[in-house]
């Protein structure tokens, strides 16, 4: 109690029962008013276990503890004990304490649970036994404070316990009334666990108080002291208290363990206690505990052995005259507890293997693939040297006193090695995938370009062709190589495939690359066309070409292109695209059908955005959009065949100044009296070359050329009504010109007459811009079948914007 005035020995060392005390103790705290509303609290426990430690910190008494010098705090039981013949008096008096109260707090280390040779199992064996001898079944809670826990959980502990509790009750010879009544009929059974109070006291402290609050409720519903039946009112607990001790004392058949087990006990238990504080501060210990944790140490298992081995040995020799039973046990709990103590030295030195292994793996396994060594030889060879070494070092760190499974790092390494295999192996499948997938796009690209640049009938035939020899190549020497993994062949084929799929997406790819520029190709493949003839030599327009049929034949071949690159064609499927882009474009066809008496639509079969027999992720050019291709085409290309069409003019009119041969040959004949006429005056050759300027200037300012492509009958009317009016104008000019006053109207009607002869004679070389006449600006523009459109006028426009026209050879 907190109150040293409250504290009452109920029962002295000579058995008597104390009434007077007990009568003014109820009195001090008035008990006897409480009714039920109360509970009775006993510890009991093993000597020297903490029971008055334990009830101090819980209930803030004062009961005296064990004290270095004096020793025990229970050395009077002792002398009891000693003065009544070994009539056990300590285990009545439990016996009485179980009996009188609602809670017992049963105090036992945690190395008893599981023991044969427990310090409470005699203790509960007798306990059970009076109690169902003697008293009716009432509801005690027995609970097991668990002292000095150990790093094993507290589930994992109390199903031992109970256990042990359950095995107890079934042992125990029962009265024929309760021959089958549960344990759960007399007691309730629960189970707290609490750190050491000298090594861990903070801890002890902080579960103490914890435990403290469920004594708060204790007698509530549900709380440690829930179960209130047969509890006696508070104002009878003295007589009842007297009753029980009576009955306890007059009942000598108690069998209770001996004397000299309890001595063996506590004695046993200090021996062990005190070895295993000597390996805690061991220098040799410490020593190996240190070196292990910076890496492997040799002879690890026989050091640990020794260190060992020296402590349960001093043990052996200072427990020798103790009952062996108690001393057997007691070095298995000292051992189990050494060997709880090194294991984390023994599990950190397996670790230190578990890596080194590893490691040493990962090395030699890239130096043996560095080597050129099969994957798969390599990493079996690798993998069984290192468990190899793995499995000699866990041997050498295995102790005596334990037989510890390394089995468990064992297969944490077999995994790690596996893990890195696959990681490897994963690395190395990339890197030979990648190398084959950039030798297939190098061998693929370029040709199929430069294929796709062609665009001829066959171009997809040779394509294909191309990648499938390309595709079985990269393929069989891909599976040669990867033979050394010893894959599944699921994998292989998988892989294989993969790179098939590669090989197809970089033709694919380069198709809609090359499809996007189309219309480059296009022109590109005309202008080639148009431009050359079939020697490849370029074209000169001498007026003898067909530029019509020239024309079609180029945008014939440019269509052909785009016809090539609308789709993509690996899977040699039939289609029916070049037939209907020459049928709707080339040929102009339409083909309409009425769809009722008044609307009629049109079929275009380019009217749409698929093909037939196409799907949609082979198409790369869409029927309308080759439609518009083609309209932007023939835009682009119209003014090369317009320039075509100039410059044979224009090399016509340049040639046509001279007469025919056989009218040169005749006049050097007929006129070679003239001639030497000529030279005998040359007075006649001043007159003739002004003859043949007037007539130069009559020629372009009447444009007799332009006036006969009308007809003959209409060139000759149009020239001889015009022939007299243009002789005056430029008789007058001449005048006007030779007076140095020439009139502005006669200057802009034929002064361009006049000058435009004069640079006729003196830059013949230049046909598109002097030989055609100005008159020809008023020439119709004329069309042809295949829809070109023949401009010769433009270059007339194009002078009167100051636009110069290139020369054509």
């Amino acid at each position: 109690m907190a109150d040293d005035c409250c504290a009452t020995q109920l029962i002295d060392r000579n058995g008597e029962f104390n009434v007077a005390g007990l009568e003014d103790f109820m009195k001090k705290v008035k008990l006897a008013q409480c009714g039920l509303s109360y509970a009775v609290v006993a510890v009991m426990g093993p000597q020297s276990s903490g029971k008055s430690t334990l009830l101090n910190h819980l209930f803030h008494t004062n009961f005296r503890e064990m004290d270095a010098y004096r020793g025990s705090a229970d050395t009077f039981f002792l002398n009891a004990i000693h003065l009544q013949d070994d009539t056990t008096f300590e285990k009545q008096s439990a016996l009485f304490a179980l009996a009188i109260s609602d809670i017992v707090l049963i105090n036992m280390w945690c190395h008893d649970i599981g023991r044969e040779h427990a310090a409470n199992k005699p203790l509960l064996k007798t306990v059970f036994q009076v109690m169902m001898r003697l008293f009716s079944p009432r509801k005690t809670t027995l609970l097991f404070v668990i002292r000095d826990k150990t790093k094993t959980p507290l589930e994992l502990l109390e199903p031992f316990l109970r256990e042990d509790i359950q095995k107890i009750w079934d042992a125990v010879r029962k009265p024929e009334e309760h021959k089958n009544t549960p344990l759960s009929e007399f007691f309730n059974v629960d189970v707290v666990a609490l750190s050491s109070y000298e090594e861990k006291e903070e801890n002890f402290k902080e579960e103490v108080a914890q435990l403290r609050q469920r004594f708060f409720h204790s007698i509530s519903p549900g709380g440690l002291a829930g179960d209130r039946q047969g509890v006696v009112p508070a104002s009878g607990f003295s007589f009842s208290a007297r009753q029980m001790w009576k009955i306890i004392k007059e009942n000598k058949d108690l069998d209770l363990p001996a004397h000299k087990v309890m001595v063996a006990t506590v004695r046993c238990e200090e021996i062990a206690s005190e070895k295993f504080k000597q390996l805690a501060s061991d220098e040799g210990w410490l020593a190996l505990e240190n070196a292990v944790h910076t890496g492997s140490v040799a002879g690890f298992g026989k050091k640990l052995s020794s260190i060992l081995d020296a402590y349960l040995s001093a043990y052996d020799m200072e427990s020798a005259y103790f009952e062996e039973g108690v001393r057997y046990a007691k070095r298995q709990q000292l051992q189990s507890k050494l060997l709880d103590f090194v294991y984390p030295a023994y599990t950190t030195m397996i670790g230190n293997l578990r890596s080194e292994a590893l490691e040493k793996f990962k090395s030699r396994l890239e130096h043996s693939l560095n080597e050129g060594e099969g994957f798969a030889a390599a990493v079996h060879d690798c993998t069984h040297s290192c468990m190899l070494e793995f499995d000699q070092g866990c041997a050498d760190a295995a102790i005596q006193q334990a037989n510890w499974d390394a089995s468990k790092a064992r297969e944490k390494l077999k995994r790690d090695i596996d893990a890195h295999v696959l990681s490897v192996r994963s690395a190395k499948l990339s890197e030979l995938i990648g190398n084959y997938e950039k030798k297939l796009s190098a061998a693929l690209s370029e040709p199929v370009e430069s294929l796709f640049e062609t665009g001829g009938k066959d171009t997809w035939t040779s394509i294909r062709k191309l990648l499938k020899h390309e595709t079985e190549v990269a393929a069989s020497e891909f599976s040669s190589v990867i033979a050394g993994f010893e894959l599944d062949q699921d994998s292989i084929i998988k892989m294989i495939q993969n790179l098939r799929d590669y090989a197809r997406n970089v033709v694919e790819k380069k198709a809609r690359e090359e499809a996007g520029k189309v219309l480059i190709g296009m022109k590109d493949r005309f202008s080639t066309v148009f431009n050359h003839d079939y020697d490849s030599m370029p074209r000169v327009w001498t007026g003898k070409e067909d530029i019509r049929a020239i024309t079609k034949e180029a945008r014939s071949a440019s269509l052909k292109l785009l016809s090539v690159m609308a789709a993509i064609r690996l899977d040699e499927k039939p289609d029916k695209i070049e037939r209907i882009l020459f049928s709707s474009l080339m040929d102009g066809a339409v083909t309409v059908s009425t769809k009722s008496r008044d609307i009629g639509t049109s079929t275009d079969p380019l009217a749409s955005s698929t093909w037939e027999e196409v799907s949609p992720k082979d198409t790369l050019i869409t029927p309308v959009q080759c439609k518009s291709l083609w309209r932007q085409f023939k835009s682009e290309t119209q003014f090369t065949v317009t320039q075509a069409i100039s410059a044979q003019e224009a090399y016509k009119r340049s040639n046509n100044w001279l007469p025919p041969p056989w009218a040169i040959v005749a006049l050097i004949v007929l006129g070679f009296n003239e001639f030497m006429l000529l030279l005998k005056n040359p007075l006649y050759l001043l007159v003739l070359f002004v003859v043949f300027l007037l007539s130069k200037a009559l020629w372009i300012q009447m444009d007799i050329a332009g006036e006969f492509r009308n007809g003959t009958l209409a060139g000759l009317l149009s020239i001889s009504s015009r022939f007299f009016p243009t002789v005056m104008n430029l008789l007058r000019r001449l005048a006007e010109e030779a007076q140095g006053h020439p009139t502005p109207q006669a200057s802009g009607q034929s002064g361009s007459a006049v000058s435009q002869g004069f640079r006729h004679q003196t830059h013949p070389s230049n046909p598109l811009s002097n030989s055609i006449p100005e008159s020809s600006v008023s020439s119709n523009i004329s069309s042809s079948d295949d829809g070109v459109e023949y401009l010769s006028p433009i270059l007339n426009r194009r002078r009167a914007t100051n636009i110069q026209e290139p020369e054509l050879s």
